[in-house]
């Protein structure tokens, strides 16, 4: 399992949520992307929910949302 990072803390919106979109399209089977963020993204919430990802989140002391994206089995 490769674990991808994308830091969107200091990125202005669209670029997080660009970066991540990207991104998924290139994670391979078992594939995690961590995705760093000081707000929820909703809106990618429902394309990942829309098209077969599932993710976790954690809030870590500092404010930093952990975001972890996978690709559920077909």
């Amino acid at each position: 399992m490769t674990e991808h990072v994308i830091d969107g803390r200091e990125l202005q919106p669209p670029e997080p949520m660009e970066r991540t979109l990207e991104a998924l399209d290139t994670l391979a089977e078992g594939d995690e992307l961590l995705l760093l963020l000081y707000c929820q993204p909703h809106p990618l919430f429902n394309i990942l929910r829309k098209n077969g990802y599932a993710w976790s989140e954690d809030l870590r002391p500092d404010g930093t949302r952990e975001i972890r994206i996978h690709k559920l089995p077909a």
